[in-house]
């Protein structure tokens, strides 16, 4: 039974940084339960205990808050997930749970930043890579249907790469790595020479882990395109530093 007079804690996690805050908070005695989308069908597990799987909308996620005691919610999930960020904010205001939402910094930092074409939607982006001759698509297994459906990339030779199997049929001349980060610059370098990639697609993920592929496009040559991130839901305290989450947890922030 979790003691009335410690934080029990819920992450919506399935990053890296919620794996690391959810270790950090379990080794300083506190209850904590990490939440997983379970798109991922072997993820890296966080330490204490794991929930896998969706709450069924915000009123599941609110039921879920009042019936296990929840004392803090902290949303830590990728900062593209807009809609669980959505029904976080909204399960927190009918419950009263206090949240803030975690988000790792974005690459508007990144040097090479100012050079990329920075765009507002994936159908932006596939625009542009219709564009290119030899793209690269690191955007994501769930976005991959709106660039295979557009016209003029279908029939390019398209490099993706995905975590996930993917589970669609892609237009004949693409090609699919399935690999998982974190990644060097040296290796990326390789294999953008390997596919000749002349353009990069991403989104703008941040932190250090999917990186790499911003500086082998430099090296390489190869023009970037960036989707922006969803804005923070208004009203929600957001934070980009897992000391100001663990602050607010144990009350030290």
């Amino acid at each position: 039974m979790t003691s009335p007079f410690l934080p029990n804690v819920l992450v919506l996690g399935g990053t890296a940084e919620a794996r690391d805050l959810a270790a950090r908070l379990h080794a300083q005695g506190y209850a904590v339960t990490s939440s997983l989308a379970g798109r991922v069908s072997q993820p890296r597990l966080p330490v204490g205990a794991v929930r896998v799987g969706g709450f069924g909308g915000e009123a599941g996620l609110a039921a879920y808050l009042s019936e296990t005691a929840t004392t803090h919610l902290v949303d830590a999930t990728h900062p593209f997930a807009a809609t669980m960020s959505q029904h976080a904010a909204r399960a927190a205001e009918r419950t009263g749970v206090p949240l803030v939402r975690f988000a790792r910094p974005g690459w508007a930092e990144h040097p090479d930043a100012g050079r990329w074409t920075w765009v507002e939607s994936h159908e932006e982006a596939a625009a542009l890579a219709a564009g290119g001759s030899r793209p690269f698509l690191t955007t994501g297994r769930q976005t991959l249907s709106g660039y295979a459906a557009r016209a003029g990339l279908a029939g390019l030779p398209v490099l993706v790469r995905v975590v996930e199997e993917v589970d669609e049929e892609l237009p004949e001349g693409w090609t699919v790595v399935r690999d998982r980060g974190p990644y060097t610059v040296e290796g990326e370098m390789r294999l953008m020479r390997e596919h000749g990639t002349d353009l990069v697609v991403t989104k703008d993920s941040g932190g250090d882990y999917t990186s790499a592929k911003l500086d082998a496009a430099r090296e390489v040559g190869a023009r970037v395109v960036v989707v922006r991130r969803p804005a923070t839901v208004p009203g929600v305290t957001a934070v980009e530093d897992l000391d100001d989450v663990v602050g607010w947890v144990t009350g030290r922030a």
